[in-house]
């Protein structure tokens, strides 16, 4: 290391050498990342919405099930969090190739996320969705471990999207064990 203080456009030498991502390309990807997870959250939603007031409102579900209109305001915020988080990773690793890992999994589990929808609502599976879910919950842990090591405030954003999917595990379980 050398004597004299970091620049705002200079790295200190024990730094990571990835380049920090310009302002301009930074917006436009953070609005990728956005556009990125909002993208599966329409999908899911529209397998979701086809069976909200067919084959969803035929299911016993459990006391604690919230209004309907309750799941697409949590998950909204949630998505916009997850988007959010994705993108400080990138920006802190200083782009996909140096975010490797830890974005390939965080892509991994927003693709295992519209995969409940599509075995609980397309499906019409929650056995299937309870097994899947699980799997979803390991790549969430897994999404914040990885992401704790780039950017703690990223892994932080994760944890009510983790939080409320071991509520959806609830569910989904409850739901299962009421309709076997």
């Amino acid at each position: 290391m050398t004597g004299e203080p970091a620049s705002p456009g200079r790295r200190m030498h024990s730094e990571p050498s990835a380049q920090t991502p310009g302002t301009i390309q930074s917006i436009i990807l953070l609005f990728g990342f956005l556009a990125f997870v909002f993208t599966f959250a329409g999908l899911g939603g529209y397998v979701t919405t086809a069976n909200i007031e067919s084959w969803y409102a035929t299911l016993q579900k459990p006391s604690l099930t919230p209004e309907n209109w309750v799941f697409p305001v949590v998950w909204n915020f949630l998505y916009f969090l997850m988007g959010l988080s994705g993108w400080l990773v990138w920006r802190t690793a200083g782009g996909f190739a140096a975010g490797g890992a830890p974005l390939a999994i965080y892509g991994a589990q927003v693709m295992l996320n519209f995969s409940w929808s599509v075995v609980f609502f397309g499906l019409h599976s929650p056995g299937g969705a309870l097994i899947e879910i699980f799997v979803l919950l390991a790549a969430i842990a897994a999404n914040i471990m990885a992401f704790w090591r780039v950017n703690r405030l990223a892994a932080l954003l994760l944890l009510p999207y983790l939080a409320w999917s071991l509520f959806a595990t609830y569910l989904t379980a409850m739901v299962w064990l009421l309709n076997k």
